[in-house]
């Protein structure tokens, strides 16, 4: 059993159970309030193109606002503000590595994407490529990485409930998944893409509102002097100068300095494989919307990151490393705690409606975030495999959403499931393995599809198929699976791979292997099908 986290016992103290209402009251008034956006939403829902791409009627800024709601999802905010507090500079190169990977989104994928396809990744690589092999592959890797990344949403929901109710227990630890799973699900059956872009809109509101709140009052505590808040995040955690210098966490040995550089390969070209941002430019009605989109979520995520080192290092300055990993040993429990003491310590009215206000807020940031990660999958299942090599192209659009919706419900009941597991590791970590993934599989193929005129559809399988499966066993049996106290399985012992990130050798693997399918294919590349996709996703003439 976990040890319970210093904070509980004043919250389920005598005296303190206003603080309790006041906590679940806030949490209860986000699930309400967003069901109700989405049953809304869900109204207006009439077809596939509703379900799938919101009936492309969002503005760029609006875009932009709900990409940031997908994007800063709890592992911006939990994994990384966590990371920041018990490793310090190399905890920091998170933030360096999410936020430079939009720069790979915006030059290469938004509006090529987003001009070639009509709904997912499957059918920018189905437009030149044999359809039914191209599309069952392309919809097996969107599953595959969307579980990956909703691993870590689920285990952020996991630490913040159960550090806010008190809860020790496993067993009420495994409910507090399953809670969650249900809600995402009934968001994403429910409002689709539309129901799912205004709760990521108002979700980022808040969440940037909430961070904000708390970087001025840390800020406020140091007299807004950002070299005492980092000498007095150095001296409390007890690793002196280092704490502020590189290689506390991946430069003790040259194993954990190429884990450095496999994990940074990994967040600056994940990005723009991932499907649940790749869907996002299907809601525009222009490519010019989709660039500016992009603009938009670039700034905001911006100035999201540069607060988290505030409150990484806000952390570390103020609270006992010891504190923080006994809420929770990944330190996903951070920014909450934070919180807490920033508004006047445990116990204290202050504290408890600030924490209260802030965890809800991380709380909103998941549910968010998973109903992104879910209606990607869900989409991709019932329009690649379902609609395209099941029924060859035969549905109807009511059956298509049908198929959708009882894929959210499948998807969703796999990452509950898997959400149990993974629950103690940081999520920071766990997203960085979807951003491994997702590089290794999808990026590969897309970029070939779109920029290069010998690719084949085998080369695209040999990709995807070559890069899905080297990057998922390496991190099987990788120290994040086994191996170590920190791992999924710390009792077990099989991980024969060295790095905690696979991307250093996956992702070069998957470019290699769709170059060499290529060459090697029997087929030869349509000339005339690479021309039109080529004029079509530079200038958007035939785009839906």
């Amino acid at each position: 059993m976990t040890a319970a986290h210093p904070l509980a016992p004043p919250l389920a103290a005598g005296g303190a159970g206003e603080h309790r209402t006041l906590i679940i009251s806030l949490f209860a008034l986000f699930v309400v309030a967003t069901l109700a956006i989405t049953l809304r939403a869900g109204r207006q829902t009439r077809g596939a193109d509703d379900f799938y791409a919101g009936g492309r009627q969002f503005s760029g800024f609006q875009n932009g606002l709900a990409i940031s709601g997908d994007y800063m999802s709890a592992a911006s905010f939990l994994g990384i503000a966590g990371a920041i507090a018990l490793s310090g500079y190399d905890g920091f190169l998170y933030s360096i590595g999410f936020l430079v990977a939009w720069l790979v989104a915006l030059l290469l994928v938004a509006e090529p994407l987003r001009n070639s396809g009509r709904y997912t990744m499957g059918d920018v690589l189905a437009y030149r490529m044999r359809q039914r092999p191209v599309r069952t592959a392309a919809g097996t890797s969107t599953i595959i990485v969307s579980i990956f990344y909703l691993l870590a949403q689920m285990a952020g929901a996991g630490a913040l409930v159960t550090l806010l109710l008190g809860i020790t227990s496993e067993w009420g630890k495994i409910l507090v998944v399953v809670l969650v799973g249900i809600v995402m699900i009934l968001y994403v059956t429910i409002g689709g893409m539309k129901g799912t872009t205004w709760v990521q809109m108002v979700k980022a509101v808040l969440l940037i509102a909430g961070t904000l709140l708390i970087t001025f009052l840390v800020m406020l505590r140091f007299h807004f002097d950002i070299s005492a808040l980092l000498g007095a995040a150095a001296e409390n955690s007890g690793k002196g100068a280092a704490f502020l210098e590189p290689g506390l966490k991946y430069g003790t040995t040259a194993t954990s300095k190429i884990d450095f550089i496999s994990l940074g390969l990994a967040l600056v070209l994940g990005t723009a494989g991932l499907p649940h941002i790749l869907i996002r430019f299907y809601t525009v009605p222009t490519a010019k919307a989709a660039r500016k989109s992009v603009n938009w979520a670039i700034g905001i995520i911006g100035v999201f990151y540069l607060m988290t080192i505030v409150l990484g290092f806000g952390a570390a300055a103020l609270i006992a490393p010891g504190e923080i990993t006994a809420a929770n040993k990944a330190g996903n429990t951070a920014a909450p705690q934070l919180a807490e003491v920033i508004g006047g310590g445990a116990g204290s009215t202050g504290g408890a409606v600030l924490l209260a206000v802030i965890s809800a807020v991380a709380f909103a940031t998941i549910l968010a975030v998973v109903a992104g990660l879910t209606l990607a999958s869900s989409s991709s299942f019932a329009h690649d495999i379902y609609v395209n090599v099941i029924r060859k192209g035969n549905a109807t659009e009511k059956e298509e959403v049908g198929a959708a919706r009882w894929a959210t419900v499948g998807i969703g009941a796999v990452a509950i499931v898997l959400g149990v597991f993974a629950r103690s590791l940081n999520v920071a970590g766990l997203v960085a393995l979807a951003f491994a993934v997702a590089a290794s599989a999808n990026l590969p193929t897309l970029l070939y599809s779109l920029f290069w005129k010998r690719f084949t559809t085998q080369g695209a399988l040999w990709s995807i198929y070559g890069g899905l499966t080297a990057s998922v066993l390496l991190v099987l049996f990788s120290p994040v699976v086994s191996g170590k106290e920190t791992s999924m399985f710390p009792a077990a012992d099989f991980a024969f791979f060295p790095l905690e990130n696979p991307g250093l050798i996956s992702i070069p693997l998957g470019f290699l292997l769709g170059w060499l399918g290529s060459l090697l294919s029997p087929e030869k590349p349509d000339a005339a099908k690479y021309a039109e996709l080529e004029v079509r996703s530079l200038t958007g003439t035939g785009a839906h």
